[in-house]
C-alpha cells in the first residue's frame, strides 16, 4: 500500500480566501507554506481512494501522479472516496468528481444520510455506489447544515491495512485503535485548546468545537510505535509558520508535521 497527503490544512484552506491572520498572510507571502484541505490518496490492490472530498481534489489529484488520468483519453485510476465525516470542506469535492462514469463512496450511514441532496445533484451525472468502511466512530459532532439526529459516527477514524494505518483528520476522542497502528496520521486542528477563542475565530474552545488540541494529544502519541504525523491543521495554529518553535517541540517527542505531497510507502 502507498499513502501520498494530498493536503493538510484545516476548512478553508492555508491561505483561507477572507483571512489575513499571521497564518494566511505568511503564507501569502511565502507561497511554501500554502496547504490544501486535509485530504489522503490511497493506492491499494482493489484501487486508489481518495480519503475525504475536498474542495481543492481536482489539484489534488493532479499533484498525485498515480491518481493522474490514462493512458485511455477518459481512464481514470480513482475508483472512488472515503468520507471520514459530512463536514464542507471534506464532502465538496464530490461534486467537482460529477465526470465520472461510476463512483464509489464509502462512509458511514449518517454521513450517507447527510449527503442525500448531494446524491440528488450528482445523480443525472454519475452514478454513486455506497458502501461501508472500516471506520471507527470518534465524536458525535454533526455539521452545521445537517438537521439529522445526534449520532455517535458523524466523524470517523479510517482503519487502513487492518488497523496497521490510522487516519483521523478530526478527533472529538482518542481511540484505542491508535495506540497500536503503525503509522497514525491525526487531528492537528490547534495547538492548545484556547487558540479559537484566544485568535478570536469562535467562542468555543479547541475541544467545544469537536477537534483534540495537540497540547492535549501529543504525550500519549509521542509513546507510541512507528510513524506518528498531525495533519489538518488550522490557519491559526502557530505550526503552519516553519519557523515555529512548537516544531521542535514536536521533533523532540518524534512526531512530524505531515506535509503536502508526502508520500509514506507502507
Amino acid at each position: 500500500m502507498r499513502l501520498q497527503v494530498l493536503g493538510t490544512a484545516a476548512g478553508g484552506g492555508v491561505p483561507q480566501w477572507n483571512c489575513a491572520c499571521p497564518g494566511c498572510s505568511g503564507a501569502r507571502a511565502h507561497p511554501g507554506r500554502r496547504r490544501r484541505h486535509a485530504s489522503l490518496a490511497v493506492q491499494q490492490d482493489d484501487g486508489c481512494y481518495v480519503v475525504n472530498a475536498t474542495p481543492d481534489i481536482a489539484e489534488q489529484i493532479e499533484a498525485c501522479a498515480w491518481l493522474r488520468p490514462g493512458p485511455g483519453p477518459r481512464e481514470s485510476p480513482l475508483k472512488g472516496v472515503i468520507l471520514t465525516d459530512a463536514e464542507l470542506d471534506h464532502t465538496i469535492g464530490l461534486l467537482r468528481l460529477r465526470e465520472a462514469d461510476e463512483l464509489e463512496v464509502r462512509c458511514t450511514p449518517v454521513v450517507r444520510q447527510a449527503l442525500s441532496s448531494f446524491a440528488d445533484i450528482l445523480r443525472p451525472y454519475v452514478r454513486i455506489a455506497w458502501a461501508d468502511a472500516d471506520l471507527i466512530p470518534i465524536s458525535a459532532k454533526r455539521p452545521r447544515y445537517a438537521d439529522s439526529p445526534e449520532a455517535p459516527d458523524w466523524v470517523s477514524a479510517l482503519r487502513l491495512m487492518g488497523g496497521a494505518v490510522v487516519y483521523a483528520p478530526a478527533m472529538g476522542v482518542w481511540p484505542e485503535a491508535l495506540d497500536e497502528a503503525e503509522c497514525v496520521i491525526i487531528d492537528g486542528t490547534f495547538w492548545d485548546d484556547e487558540e479559537p477563542r484566544r485568535t478570536g475565530i469562535s467562542a468555543k474552545t479547541a475541544t467545544q468545537m469537536g477537534h483534540l488540541p495537540i497540547e492535549a494529544t501529543m504525550e500519549r502519541l509521542s509513546r507510541l510505535p512507528g510513524r506518528r504525523l498531525y495533519t489538518h491543521l488550522n490557519n491559526t495554529n502557530p505550526l503552519v509558520d516553519p519557523a515555529a518553535e512548537q516544531h521542535k517541540v514536536l521533533a523532540e517527542l518524534g512526531i512530524e508535521v505531515a506535509a503536502d505531497g508526502m508520500v509514506i510507502d507502507l
